[in-house]
């Protein structure tokens, strides 16, 4: 599969929500074009570089996505929000016209869904309080609170940690793993009933 990139200091994960602002030509260019054939992009967390400007280097675990809103206040300035999707992994790049960088990606599969164990419901627990705070704009519906890998990733979004350790985390093949590892920071902190 081709797709274009948009490499972020940010980490996006499948079933997540990510407010963009874009306003570098080349990526008002992309996001047109996706929207116009309902076609998903990539994004990555940036490895080297910046996000505006020259071209940053991603890591090559990233996440598809896709737009599912947006609005235009002003000419040049366009606001999405774009939904996570399935995980993919680069394997090759090539600099495109106007700048965009271009892979070729395999999809990562997941294993469908997989209860969350009986030892780490605490961690279902507390995401239903924080989803609850935070609303559906925050943390969008369907809420599967059932299925281990959704709240691993929806625990890790919200969770005030480097973004290297969410790119560690989505880059993580076993769901029960990323629940124990997170379960574990969180008790550290205290943050666990």
């Amino acid at each position: 599969m081709e797709i274009p990139l948009f490499p972020l200091n940010t980490v996006l994960f499948p079933g997540g929500s990510l407010p963009l602002r874009i306003f570098e030509q080349r990526y008002l260019d992309m996001a047109a074009a996706c929207m116009k054939d309902e076609l998903p992009f990539g994004i990555c967390l940036i490895a080297t570089g910046e996000e505006a400007g020259s071209i940053a280097e991603p890591h090559l675990v990233g996440t598809l996505a896709r737009v599912v809103d947006w609005e235009m206040e002003q000419l040049g300035l366009l606001q999405v929000t774009a939904r996570g999707e399935q995980r993919f992994r680069i394997i090759s790049k090539a600099v495109g016209p106007n700048n965009l960088l271009q892979a070729e990606v395999e999809l990562i599969d997941d294993d469908g869904p997989l209860p969350v164990p009986h030892e780490r419901q605490r961690l279902v627990h507390l995401l239903r309080r924080i989803a609850g705070e935070m609303g559906p704009a925050h943390i969008p519906e369907p809420h599967r609170y059932d299925d281990a890998e959704w709240v691993g990733y929806r625990i890790t979004e919200i969770l005030p940690v480097h973004n290297l350790a969410k790119q560690k985390l989505l880059e993580l093949e076993d769901p029960i793993s990323r629940l124990e590892i997170l379960e574990k920071y969180l008790d550290q902190r205290k943050l666990l009933a």
